[in-house]
């Protein structure tokens, strides 16, 4: 019987099919030291990378948006907002650095991309259409089978959850690139215009998994 619960296991795991999140959005609707989203992807080598996201929340403390984790660093990409109204913190292969003079006014929604590339370990924020100045965070390749977390910030390899820093609010339209974005694509997604979807991760066709109260809604109920 155990057998048989670990074939099923493993049959769910590899054959789970990628759900088209069009017109939705995650609803993290508490504070808690559990409620996430995993992302799932087979790509475990990234020289480069973009991540666009849309987000609404009202919290004015620190909390985590995305947090990327290897078996060797915890922080190999993270987006992270600090309990500073206008900072945004990004990590790169555990390095970090603070994103200044931002905006984010709380119960609005954000568009936000962050590229990020290992040959120079430049790093730079958009928001809501606008580019910051680029900031140097860490050299090197993300190597590593990723776990990738919506709504928490690992402090370990996939867990260290701290209630205190989770999300509470609504993510919608997540994209993950194995490259970096151009300014011009960029400023596509941020204005709702056509754009090639993630090769990592893509809204359109997102493998993921719910863990707790996280909930999937129709996007013109909440927007």
């Amino acid at each position: 019987m155990e057998k048989l619960l670990l074939l099923m296991v493993m049959f769910a795991t590899c054959c789970a099919t990628p759900k088209d999140l069009s017109g939705k959005v995650f609803v993290f609707p508490r504070e808690s030291n559990r409620d996430h989203v995993k992302l799932l992807t087979s790509q475990n080598k990234f020289s480069f990378l973009t991540t666009c996201l849309r987000f609404q929340t009202d919290l004015t403390r620190n909390y985590g948006l995305f947090s990327l984790a290897t078996p060797t660093h915890s922080n190999d990409f993270v987006l992270f907002k600090t309990s500073s109204a206008d900072v945004m913190r990004m990590h790169a292969r555990d390095g970090g650095s603070d994103f200044l003079s931002l905006s984010f006014s709380p119960g609005t929604w954000h568009s936000m991309c962050a590229t990020w590339r290992s040959d120079n370990g430049l790093a730079q924020l958009w928001v809501n259409g606008k580019a910051t100045i680029k900031r140097f965070i860490q050299t090197g390749a993300i190597t590593g089978a990723p776990i990738t977390i919506l709504g928490q910030e690992q402090d370990s390899y996939g867990g260290g959850f701290d209630a205190t820093q989770s999300f509470i609010g609504m993510i919608s339209k997540v994209h993950m690139w194995n490259y970096v974005l151009t300014a011009t694509d960029i400023k596509r997604y941020m204005g709702g215009q056509h754009i090639t979807p993630g090769n990592v991760f893509n809204w359109g066709s997102l493998d993921y998994e719910i863990t707790g109260q996280v909930l999937v809604e129709e996007e013109s109920e909440v927007m």
